[in-house]
């Protein structure tokens, strides 16, 4: 019965999240810091930190990635399946509808203005997580530099994300292995 309990929470937690939070992976990015590291506490905020970092170099939506990595980190492989599931869901028949209905309504200008608001509202969410992320994160002349040459790389190169996130992780491993021939643990 406990099992059948905690995973109707991760597809209803998900489920909530997926349906509430438009503009994409990184839009949820703060509301699953509230609703999962903060009130459920399934997730540390710093291992929030972690999945998106990983969730970022591996394939998929770093939602969905988010949602499966705590979904298994709570419950095991199918607390992985209900809260990916729940997760997926309502874009799932959301597309659904929009795609049957979309063609009859696209022209009207009160479409196109909430869809106008509605991307506003995604820069908003992306950059209080951008803030709250920040304030988490190492806060040296290291951990600057390779966000800030990281930003410089994304916003003003073709180079793909991928291969920037490559290279701060091996940044990361060559700072690591000479601080330890420093003798320094961090």
């Amino acid at each position: 019965m406990k099992n059948k309990k905690i995973y109707l929470e991760l597809f209803s937690t998900f489920f909530k999240i997926g349906a509430f939070t438009f503009g994409g992976g990184y839009a949820m990015i703060p509301i699953i810091q509230r609703d999962i590291a903060q009130k459920k506490k399934w997730i540390t905020e710093e291992e929030l930190l972690d999945i998106i970092a990983v969730g970022e170099s591996t394939p998929g939506p770093i939602s969905v990635n988010a949602a499966t990595f705590v979904g298994y980190q709570t419950a095991g492989v199918m607390g992985a399946f209900c809260a990916t599931l729940g997760l997926v869901m309502p874009s799932f028949i959301i597309i659904l509808l929009i795609s049957m209905l979309l063609s009859e309504f696209s022209e009207l200008k009160a479409v196109q203005y909430a869809y106008a608001g509605i991307r506003a509202g995604v820069v908003a969410l992306l950059v209080k997580a951008v803030i709250s992320m920040g304030k988490k994160c190492p806060k040296n002349a290291f951990s600057v530099g390779i966000a800030l040459g990281a930003f410089l790389f994304c916003a003003f190169t073709d180079i793909s994300a991928i291969i920037i996130i490559i290279g701060c992780a091996l940044c990361g491993i060559l700072m690591s292995v000479i601080n330890a021939k420093r003798g320094k643990t961090k």
